[in-house]
């Protein structure tokens, strides 16, 4: 069995790459990464190394490369022969590979009608969606009907922390032990791909929010509150008791509308959040703070991981969710002279105001009640 993976990073390689290949594919990494892309070829494997104490090795075998800028003809012969097509690129990539992704399926369209799924694997919701929506942007009215058939793109909730590192073995990736590979299965054209740890599910969407809204608004809270009391790594700031309490009040915030809005188990989301907590301690992944909050232009949207459930434990709960809109006003004051969104956030700050930048970045105006409370913590942490 073939799978072409767009992404050749630490992901790709020591999260999905790493479940294809014990699930009996041979890979094809597609990336623009020169140098990854002949190590792979020269190489054909890499290790993935458990971040935990025993620091358990696993070799990752039958894995080549394909190079998209030079070679992209390569790429669109791949996709007409795969049996699977997965990507861990960024959300911000993803239109950038719809021409190439467009130009395969068209091939293989010509060549057979043999179904094939395509599976965004990112940090975000409908990460397959927007790749269908960008490919169907390069076709015909006549490819669209014939790809509607043949073609799935089910959506994809991932979850595994694969920290920034530097190895010696420039193929070599950490990863924690912990990872989570949720597919809708209602999208699937053909057969489900029967890969090791996929957990097949009818309705994606609670599991993408409870990922966000507890990991990812974890993780990010982690990162703002560890800036804000100078501490370096994720799991040096989990060790501080003031953000440890912070991070988890408002995982405890986000969890009460989660299991209010979907009907999960609240004892269950309670060991889930606490498992969540163990994670970003880990002593064995030392992850920067900057790493985790870099671009809060984005992380501030008005649908991600810090306005989306503070707006959401305000409605469905009816109370004021105070330590996720700290977390808010900390990420307002992220000032990282290292990341550019992180500058201009700043700037807005200082030559409108913290009013102004809270709408334009948050999406949340005046009128609504979390607002003033915003302007509050701000105020406070400053």
């Amino acid at each position: 069995m073939l799978a072409v993976h767009f992404g050749a990073g630490n992901i790709g390689r020591g999260f999905i790459g790493n479940l294809l290949y014990h699930s009996g594919y041979e890979t094809v990494f597609v990336d623009v990464n020169a140098e990854i892309v002949n190590l792979l070829n020269e190489k054909n494997e890499y290790k993935v190394v458990l971040a935990e104490p025993g620091q358990q090795e696993d070799v990752i075998k039958n894995v080549r490369a394909i190079n998209s800028a030079e070679n992209p003809e390569k790429v669109v012969q791949a996709i007409a022969e795969a049996d699977l097509v997965t990507t861990a690129i960024g959300p911000n990539i993803i239109p950038f590979i719809a021409g190439l992704v467009a130009e395969g399926l068209r091939k293989r369209a010509a060549q057979s009608d043999k179904p094939l799924n395509i599976i965004a694997c990112e940090n975000m919701i409908g990460g397959s969606s927007l790749l269908k929506e960008k490919v169907y942007e390069k076709l015909t009215e006549a490819e669209i009907a014939q790809f509607e058939g043949q073609f799935g793109f089910p959506d994809s909730a991932v979850d595994r922390i694969v920290p920034n590192q530097t190895n010696e073995d420039k193929l070599m990736v950490k990863v924690e032990p912990f990872y989570e590979w949720v597919v809708e299965e209602t999208k699937i054209v053909g057969e489900k791909p029967e890969i090791q740890g996929i957990t097949y599910v009818k309705d994606l969407v609670p599991y993408i929010e409870r990922k966000l809204f507890t990991v990812n608004t974890g993780h990010a809270l982690a990162a703002y509150f560890g800036y804000y009391y100078g501490e370096e790594f994720i799991n040096k700031a989990m060790e501080n008791p003031q953000i440890r309490e912070l991070v988890e009040g408002a995982l405890n915030e986000s969890g009460e509308f989660l299991v209010k809005k979907y009907g999960f188990n609240a004892g269950d989301h309670a060991k889930y959040i606490q498992k969540i907590l163990q994670r970003f301690s880990n002593s064995h992944i030392v992850d920067e703070v900057t790493r985790v909050g870099r671009s809060p232009i984005r992380k501030l949207g008005p649908n991600d991981r810090l306005v989306s459930p503070a707006r959401q434990y305000s409605e469905v709960v009816g109370k004021e969710p105070v330590n996720l809109l700290k977390g808010v006003a900390a990420a307002l004051l992220y000032d990282f002279q290292g990341d550019e969104e992180a500058i201009k956030v700043q700037t807005t700050i200082e030559e409108n105001g913290v009013e102004k930048a809270i709408e334009t970045f948050t999406g949340i105006t005046a009128e609504s009640p979390l607002f003033n409370t915003i302007i509050e913590q701000y105020k406070q942490l400053k």
